[in-house]
């Protein structure tokens, strides 16, 4: 078994035991759930070279059925073909622009939202390219089970510039990637986008 089998399979301990700890009101079994959550935190810990206080503080107790993060990002593609892309502060790698899904806002919102503040451009949404579950392609391993809303995006204004929490922002041909944040993106996926988005593949593709 892989680290990254080895990580989804201690995901899936720690949700059986939130399940658990939901469903249940014998003190017996509640003791031995937390146990089992604790044990799985710690084993995640150790495979995502996170903190367990990290990991522990990070997931609030569940109070319904646990569910995947979800990720919105957009794919904006210039007149010379070139793909939009911000640089992130924490990793200096880039990726198309995006971030996690907010309460209270659409997956259209959010996509738009995230574009005007990482690359300082205006976009419309055009359409859904793809839905990813993170955990089927190469990404770096990590604690968080992941869902990723893929859009396709048509820039209608703005000034190109990166937001606060960036530190850069530009165009990329498919031939003159910048290093990726393999976190967020990876080549194979912008393949992927690019080639639906440019032939007009309507259909969406979900792992």
């Amino acid at each position: 078994m892989s680290p990254k089998e080895q990580l989804d399979a201690v995901k899936r301990l720690k949700d059986i035991a939130d399940i658990g700890l939901i469903y249940t009101d014998v003190p017996y079994d509640i003791e031995r759930y937390e146990e089992l959550k604790d044990i799985s935190l710690k084993l995640m810990a150790h495979l995502s070279n996170e903190t367990f206080a990290k990991l522990d503080s990070f997931f609030l107790p569940q109070i319904d059925y646990p569910t995947p993060k979800v990720d919105v990002r957009g794919l904006v593609i210039n007149e010379k073909d070139e793909i939009l892309m911000a640089k992130e502060s924490v990793d200096n790698k880039w990726t198309i622009p995006g971030g996690w899904a907010d309460i209270g806002n659409t997956p259209k919102e959010v996509v738009i939202k995230e574009i005007k503040e990482e690359t300082g451009i205006d976009v419309e949404v055009v359409r859904l390219l793809a839905i990813y579950d993170k955990q089927r392609h190469e990404h770096p391993a990590e604690p968080y089970y992941i869902y990723k809303l893929m859009f396709f995006c048509k820039a209608i204004g703005g000034k190109l510039e990166p937001g606060f929490d960036m530190t850069g922002a530009a165009y990329f041909s498919l031939d003159n990637l910048p290093e990726l944040s393999e976190e967020r993106i990876l080549a194979s996926q912008l393949n992927q986008l690019f080639d639906m988005a440019k032939n007009d593949i309507l259909e969406v593709y979900v792992d």
